[in-house]
């Protein structure tokens, strides 16, 4: 009974001992130990050695790495709520340094993440939008500004489509009226992304099922001169021609 309960006690220290010798590693240890797991895409415990590292280090220097490198390993673990605070953090700590152009391109790649689908609230897409026309103007000659324009550009696809998305779903319950106010919104707001030409035909549709002729035949019209080639042109030209 004495021997167990000794053997216990002895286990207990050597786990105490083993903690404590890890809790004080230096931070330039924990530094390195997160670089190695952030080379093998191990990015959660890379984020656990850098916030620890973080948490114990003196050195403005490293802290200012670390607070970077943090930022990143969560971005890639697609811990992008985290991520985007870590990144704002950092700008806001470091507003001069070199790296803030960056902190802020990937704080919108960040919103930008946060949806994939269209059917669900845009909210962080406008969110990036504002983070990325941010970058273009306080970083027009930025090395990352043909990324930002090109994220921007398809934040704003994703926003058209949002935006058709909604107006099909009314022209689909009979809501005509609806219909036309997001789709007239959208093709004001997006007039040239991939998703005008649908737009179009839908807003043509709906205009139809109001008793507006001359508007419809407007947007149908746009359809057929402005996308010859889309899908919905042929359906487009055999409409017109009925309301001729």
């Amino acid at each position: 009974m004495f021997r167990r309960i000794a053997l216990a006690l002895t286990l207990l220290v050597l786990a105490t001992s083993c903690a404590n010798k890890q809790l004080k590693l230096p931070p330039e240890t924990l530094f390195k130990q997160g670089e190695k797991l952030y080379a093998k895409k191990k990015y959660d415990g890379a984020a656990e050695k850098w916030r620890k590292a973080k948490d114990t280090t003196t050195s403005p220097l490293l802290r200012t790495a670390v607070e970077l490198k943090l930022a990143d390993a969560l971005y890639y673990d697609e811990k992008y709520i985290e991520a985007a605070a870590e990144y704002e953090n950092f700008r806001k700590l470091h507003p001069k340094n070199p790296q803030a152009p960056y902190a802020l391109y990937m704080r919108g790649l960040c919103n930008f993440y946060q949806v994939e689908k269209k059917d669900i609230d845009q909210t962080p897409v406008k969110n990036a939008v504002v983070l990325f026309e941010m970058f273009l103007q306080e970083y027009p000659d930025s090395d990352l500004t043909p990324k930002v324009r090109e994220k921007l550009a398809e934040c704003r696809t994703r926003q058209a489509a949002y935006e058709v998305y909604v107006g099909k779903f009314y022209y689909r319950t009979d809501k005509y009226d609806a219909a036309i106010v997001r789709l007239e919104e959208a093709l004001q707001k997006y007039p040239t992304t991939t998703y005008s030409d649908e737009a179009l035909f839908l807003l043509g549709n709906a205009y139809l099922r109001t008793g507006n002729t001359d508007k419809a035949k407007a947007s149908l019209n746009r359809l057929v001169t402005d996308y010859p080639k889309s899908k919905f042109t042929d359906n487009a030209k055999k409409l017109l021609s009925r309301n001729s």
